[in-house]
């Protein structure tokens, strides 16, 4: 960044933003003069800037106009001037045209290497404009999104099957097989690259009696993105049931498949499910991306209560954590969040899964292989000869793999598992009701987590409110009267939800002498879940009241996940 002076209006103009009053700018004033730094590089450092304040700065100093970026002022031609690949990678956007200038908002308009780009891609002569970085990236989502993208290739596959269907010809339907060929091609591609951008973590592929419905989870919710004519249905599941290498001819049974692709420079790992119905097959893809960073215990439990808690458990050189949580909660991330703490050259880590979702690398991966004979109680057999220090087990389902678990629990294994319980002292009872020894679980079981994933407002559409207080006496009775929640009314950045990401709560029960005596005594869930609260630990409901009063999540996203009647 170039170097920036001083002046009276780019003080005005601090001054203006409430960024710092007089008597502190000219004190940073004195450090730049010394230092010879300018002011907003101190600012920024210092985190007394937001994104958006900085671009507004940068703008300011260099006399380049900024704008409160919305979709709906961009042209969308000018847009489409510039590929997405390049309006992705840099963070900026066509606005409009004027002759042969086009006006480009940029996050960093001092770009001056991208703008000759532009320039030499178009021909046109760029006019710089700063904007907020989030407001620009809501303008490319919106423009770019795979609606629009796709919306004329959807509408020539409507206009070409009307004029078939005029034309009644007996090479119709091999005249469309092949002039369709690249428009479904890029069709897929398409819905795919833009499940991608949109953070989806799950695509639906669905054939209804009249059009094909494409719906994305985004944040563990189903959103319907957009209707492709049944016209294209046949040719756009066999193109995707080719790339995952799945038979095209068997349309009668469900199927498995995957397809590894690149996009922007990141490898994802694609999981492809057939599912036959009564008006053709379904089809979901997970997407999952390999080369993500994810694994790291302090990013994905960030609170110091729930990461101690969790860090306290692996201690243990053996014994059984088991994590619980419906499907979608995220246990697999944490599982593996817990194995790379564990995971150094002196350990033997070795685990069986089902399937195998991510690779981590200094740790073997057994995937299971029912039609094999590969099962998970026949796979820990195998690992139990194999000297490992710390065994994952994706999911205890029957007594056989139960048993084997507690076996290795209790001769010097660490084992980590996961059940499918609504709460941590739940999956004590799961254990006992499969038939595993009450005495047995009570020596072997280390702990028992349950989580949720809630739903995270959105920082650009979030505000404060004060809660009813009938509200306020049910969840919030200790707190002072003039408490405020926090909730989000929705906005561009993050498509008109209020959310934008997840993060997890927990429930963390540790296996102390007490609850070890009760799980012998046979003791209720209830008992032993209200022993565990007296000795410090926190429901799910509190995880996720703290997660409110901390404006992270909304009241309404918690009574979602949440059984909030619990006591």
């Amino acid at each position: 960044m170039p170097q920036l002076h001083t002046d009276n209006s780019l003080f005005d103009e601090i001054i203006r933003l409430g960024i710092a009053d007089e008597q502190k700018l000219n004190e940073l004033d004195g450090q730049c003069r010394k230092s010879g730094r300018n002011i907003i590089t101190v600012l920024k450092e210092d985190g007394l800037l937001t994104d958006e304040q900085f671009s507004i700065l940068i703008a300011k100093s260099q006399n380049i106009e900024f704008i409160n970026l919305s979709p709906d002022m961009i042209e969308p031609i000018a847009a489409h001037m510039i590929p997405y690949e390049l309006s992705n990678e840099h963070n900026l956007i066509g606005v409009r045209m004027d002759g042969d200038k086009l006006y480009v908002a940029m996050g960093s308009p001092m770009d001056l290497a991208t703008r000759d780009q532009i320039e030499m891609r178009t021909g046109c002569k760029v006019i710089p404009q700063a904007a907020a970085p989030n407001a620009i990236k809501s303008a490319i989502r919106y423009h770019f999104n795979v609606q629009n993208v796709t919306k004329q290739t959807i509408a020539s596959m409507r206009l070409k099957k009307t004029a078939e269907q005029e034309k009644q010809r007996p090479t119709a339907v091999l005249d469309q097989l092949q002039e369709s060929e690249d428009p479904v091609s890029s069709l897929v591609a398409s819905i795919i690259a833009g499940a991608i951008d949109s953070r989806v973590s799950d695509i639906h592929i669905e054939p209804q009696e009249k059009d094909m419905v494409i719906r994305y989870r985004i944040d563990g919710v189903l959103r319907k993105e957009l209707n492709i004519p049944s016209s294209a249905q046949a040719e756009i599941l066999s193109h995707i049931k080719i790339l995952a290498k799945m038979d095209i001819a068997e349309k009668r049974l469900p199927q498995d498949g995957h397809i590894t692709t690149v996009h922007h420079n990141k490898e994802y790992d694609l999981r492809v499910s057939s599912l036959p119905s009564i008006v053709g097959e379904k089809i979901v893809i997970r997407i999952l991306d390999k080369t993500s960073s994810k694994w790291n215990i302090d990013n994905i439990t960030p609170d110091s209560f729930d990461n101690q808690g969790m860090r306290r458990l692996v201690e243990n050189p053996y014994g059984m954590i088991l994590l619980t949580g419906p499907t979608g909660s995220g246990k697999t991330t944490t599982l593996y969040s817990l194995l790379q703490l564990l995971n150094n050259s002196k350990r033997n880590i070795v685990t069986v899964e089902d399937p195998v979702e991510y690779r981590l690398d200094g740790i073997t991966q057994v995937q299971t292989n029912t039609r094999a004979g590969l099962t998970f109680a026949s796979a820990l057999r195998s690992i139990l000869r194999q000297d490992p220090d710390v065994i994952l087990i994706g999911e205890i389902r029957d007594l056989e793999t139960a048993e084997i678990a507690v076996s290795a629990a209790m001769t010097g294994h660490l084992v980590l598992a996961t059940l499918h319980t609504n709460d941590a002292a739940g999956a004590i009872s799961r254990l006992i009701n499969l038939g595993v020894p009450s005495f047995m679980l009570a020596s072997s079981l280390l702990g028992a987590i349950a989580q949720r994933l809630v739903r995270t407002s959105c920082f650009a559409c979030k505000e404060t409110y004060t809660p009813e207080p009938e509200v306020k006496k049910l969840l919030f009775a200790d707190k002072p009267e003039d408490m405020v929640l926090h909730r989000s009314t929705g906005c561009d950045n993050c498509a008109k939800t209020g959310y934008l990401g997840r993060k997890g709560i927990y429930e963390i029960l540790p296996i102390t002498s007490t609850i070890q005596d009760m799980i012998i005594a046979g003791k209720s869930d209830a008992e032993i879940k209200r022993q565990a609260i007296k000795e410090g630990m926190r429901t799910l409901k509190q995880s996720g009241i703290q997660q409110v009063l901390s404006g992270a999540t909304t009241l309404e996203e918690l009574y979602r996940v949440v059984d909030m009647q619990e006591e």
